[in-house]
């Protein structure tokens, strides 16, 4: 070859061609170095072309597609009725979600008052149960006959009781502003006296939910399109292969639907005094957020805390315990009393619940005989379950990875798991036209004849084949409008962890 010239910034090489592929010092130049020629490193290095799956797969999604559905809707709201309690039942508020939680009090011998904003449902003529609160939460308990409503005209929220057991309240047991718990069992009235007075309204409660836009794109620019360096790469979809720029276009495709289901489980409406609604402004938006499941659950369903530091009413790995577990149960007989439930569960709270299980087994003394309690010497011991029964419920058991991966949940590590009943809801469906069934736990999305909004990608720009615009870029454009329906949540039980 010939001979740069002196003033050439990479200096005065001699550069000698050979007859086979050999990589020589006279024949090979290592541009790495500030200089731009050091002939220190003759050879090529040794070059892996497969990524290393070092954290294996790293997708999260899945989870609603195991319990749910996803439906399409037309509107920027979806709006459901839930049905409300049979009976009729009264207790004070801050008592566990048993009943209505009004506040109830003895406001004078033998009359009782309902607090306010809650709808009067006893009648004349109504027998009930009346149970004083105490600090124990177990009181005074007896039986009495409602023989007025509003005795005195002036609260028609008040009413009085005479006892089966005493001639008042007071005598007795009960003090005045004693606070008390009610439910009417029954009625009952005299030979050839009128019927009851008035009738009760079958009554529901309405809640809704508004969907978000989700959003990402991801650019490349014409120059770096050109300039084409194969991966092999194994990736999470399921498909291998050798890619350039669309490794990074696909892991955000996949970063994206992680979004989709993430947004619908940690999704948050914004309160009244959110600045977020007057970041959005722009749009014309008068509210943000959405009602995610977590949300969901905390506001209308159950939440059961692991205390961490061993104080309240759960100690440190308490939950290991039965009895710990049954307390759960309990609460499910008041509400929908689901037969079948799924666990999703972090690390941690899983093996809580198999150690709670191997307990049961007598004869599994350090955790030697767990499983179906049949392994032998020659078989790997079993230490997992993955499904039990306890009373008339039954309760299936996973792993669920979004609260284990350190860069989601397992960074914040205060929700511990899920439990969601495995049964479906009646509803309407004003698009079908029809009754259908439906999970209580799915998603709406927008869609149209016009535009369907579940999962939309295009390209802009001038380079991979759209030419849309001057601009010398390829973006791949990823849309999504939806929101998570959680509907009978009282049924739903959520595991957090606190202080």
């Amino acid at each position: 070859m010939g001979q740069f010239g002196t003033n050439d910034p990479l200096g005065v090489f001699n550069l000698k061609p050979m007859p086979t592929k050999s990589l020589l010092a006279s024949n090979y130049i290592d541009f790495t170095s500030d200089t731009g020629g050091n002939f220190a490193q003759q050879y090529l290095p040794e070059l892996y072309e497969a990524e290393v799956e070092r954290y294996g797969n790293r997708t999260l999604s899945g989870f609603l597609r195991m319990v749910g559905a996803e439906m399409p809707m037309t509107s920027d709201q979806v709006v459901w009725s839930e049905q409300n309690r049979l009976h009729i039942g009264y207790e004070t508020s801050g008592a566990a979600n048993t009943a209505e939680s009004v506040t109830v009090g003895v406001v004078a011998d033998g009359r009782i008052t309902l607090g306010s904003g809650h709808n009067m449902a006893i009648r004349k003529g109504n027998t009930v149960v009346i149970e004083g609160v105490t600090g124990t939460g177990i009181g005074v308990t007896i039986k009495g006959y409602v023989s007025a409503i509003n005795p005195d005209g002036d609260n028609a929220k008040e009413f009085t009781v005479l006892p089966y057991t005493a001639s008042n309240l007071g005598t007795a047991g009960f003090g005045l502003n004693d606070t008390i718990n009610i439910f009417v069992y029954g009625s009952e009235f005299a030979k050839g006296q009128f019927g009851m007075d008035g009738s009760l309204e079958a009554s529901f409660t309405q809640y809704s939910n508004k969907p978000i836009i989700i959003k990402d794109n991801y650019e490349i620019s014409g120059s770096d399109a050109a300039q084409i360096g194969w991966v092999e790469v194994a990736a999470e979809d399921g498909t291998n292969g050798y890619l350039w720029y669309l490794k990074s276009e696909g892991e955000t495709r996949l970063r994206f639907q992680d979004y989709l289901e993430m947004a619908m489980v940690e999704g948050e409406l914004a309160v009244s005094t959110s600045a977020v609604p007057a970041a959005l402004s722009t749009a014309g938006v008068t509210s943000a957020g959405t009602e995610g499941l977590f949300a969901a659950i905390t506001a209308r369903g159950n939440v059961y805390q692991n205390y961490a530091n061993g104080t309240g009413t759960s100690g440190a790995g308490q939950r290991s315990a039965l009895q710990d577990f049954d307390n759960i149960l309990e609460n499910l007989d008041k509400q929908g009393a689901i037969e079948e439930n799924m666990l999703f569960l972090d690390r941690a709270t899983a093996l809580d619940f198999d150690d709670m299980l191997a307990a049961q087994n007598s004869y599994g003394a350090g955790g030697t005989s767990y499983g179906v309690f049949e392994n032998s010497a020659e078989m790997a011991v079993n230490l997992g379950f993955d499904g039990f029964r306890r009373g008339s419920y039954e309760f299936y058991k996973t792993d669920w990875k979004y609260l284990n991966d350190a860069s989601t949940r397992g960074l914040i590590d205060n929700v511990e798991g899920v439990m969601v009943p495995a049964g479906t809801s009646t509803v309407y469906d004003q698009m079908l036209g029809t009754n259908i069934r439906r999970p209580f736990l799915h998603v709406r999305y927008r869609a149209s004849e016009a535009d369907d909004r579940r999962m939309k990608s295009w390209i802009t720009g001038s380079v991979g084949g759209a030419y849309t615009s001057a601009e010398d870029v390829m973006r791949v454009n990823f849309l999504s409008e939806r929101c998570l329906v959680t509907q009978a949540a009282n049924n739903f039980v959520l595991f957090t962890k606190t202080a």
